[in-house]
């Protein structure tokens, strides 16, 4: 009788077999922001304009290698951003358009900038986060985020640049989605080179603006057009000191999901002080709704968590956030972009 003994039959569960196979292929899923940035980085899409090209031309155009530069365009275009043809030339696509320099809302900027190091870095690192329940950021670079950037005058440009161009496509869709007065007095509290706060003036020539933000940003500002010329006026400030006086409407674009709750607070309630008395308060950030769905909101948050001490936040954070400020939330406007409208209003 043989010793040998028959070996069972594979009995794992096809489920097993599928998690396993979907889990390998998310942690992959890095490689694709990788990728992106190398090709935002080397300008290919720049070189795609007038139609497709080899490898080997664009790899001579950005000064990269061809063999090396032909892997990366391979799998972005599995995500539909270039496409291969039958002789092996690359032609950039309507979804990769916008990677182009000069494209008319060109997010080139806005790429590198999220992929930037200090973005990368501590996102690599979120496991500390969970671990000492605050950023990542302050361990790897020595210092708070936006203390890096005071130092760093390089990093502060990408970032700069970079919110920019992510607010370009964003700034006219969000003006538009409000009822904005007709008169009066609008202040882009921390409004970075002017995009949100021209939007809002377009179309309302009774309506005046101030851009309120540090002296070395307003310097980059984009307000220099006819129609807007004596309607608006740059304040240099600190917003957690204070913010100008007496307007109608205080609004802040991707502002105060950079901040914990006690520094939001401390924002809200200079704009409280200062607001006119049927004044409001807009702040513009994305809300994350209930339940499992996919959310741009819920990424960055986590994005938020690993370089800075802020967080995106629901409608009901959002409601506390103002009942501590002397606010009341009054409604939430939904917009053509991943970013709400949440409202605020005097509590008394």
């Amino acid at each position: 009788m043989s010793d040998v003994q028959p070996q069972p039959a594979d009995a794992t569960d096809p489920d097993d077999r599928a998690s396993a196979a979907y889990l390998i292929d998310e942690a992959l899923a890095y490689l694709y922001p990788a990728a992106l940035r190398a090709a935002a980085v080397v300008g290919v899409a720049d070189h795609l304009a007038e139609g497709p090209r080899t490898p080997a031309e664009l790899a001579s155009r950005t000064g990269t290698d061809p063999a090396y530069l032909h892997r990366v365009l391979r799998l972005l275009a599995t995500r539909g951003l270039f496409a291969e043809d039958g002789a092996g030339a690359f032609r950039l696509t309507a979804a990769g358009s916008a990677l182009r320099s000069d494209a008319p809302l060109s997010v080139r900027a806005a790429v590198l900038m999220i992929t930037d190091r200090s973005r990368w870095l501590p996102a690599g690192e979120m496991d500390r986060c969970l671990r000492e329940g605050r950023s990542a950021f302050d361990a790897i670079f020595g210092m708070p985020f936006f203390d890096h950037f005071a130092r760093d005058a390089a990093t502060a440009a990408v970032f700069h640049d970079g919110m920019a161009a992510m607010s370009d496509p964003e700034d006219q869709p969000i003006a538009d989605a409000y009822d904005f007065p007709e008169h009066g007095v609008v202040v882009d509290v921390g409004g970075g080179h002017g995009g949100l706060l021209r939007a809002a003036l377009r179309g309302r020539p009774g309506l005046h603006g101030v851009l309120y933000d540090r002296e070395h940003v307003l310097a980059g500002h984009r307000l220099e057009s006819p129609d807007l010329a004596g309607r608006w006026r740059p304040v240099e400030g600190d917003f957690f000191a204070s913010v100008p006086d007496g307007a109608e409407i205080y609004m802040m674009k991707r502002i105060t999901h950079d901040w914990d709750d006690e520094h939001c607070v401390t924002l809200l309630r200079n704009c409280r002080r200062a607001m006119a008395p049927d004044g409001r308060v807009l702040v513009m950030d994305a809300v994350i709704p209930p339940g499992d769905a996919r959310h741009q909101a819920k990424a960055l948050d986590l994005m938020m968590m690993a370089s800075l001490a802020g967080r995106e936040r629901t409608a009901s954070e959002f409601a506390a956030l103002f009942a501590e400020a002397g606010l009341r939330l009054d409604r939430i406007l939904d917009t053509p972009t991943v970013l709400s409208i949440v409202e605020a209003v005097a509590a008394d």
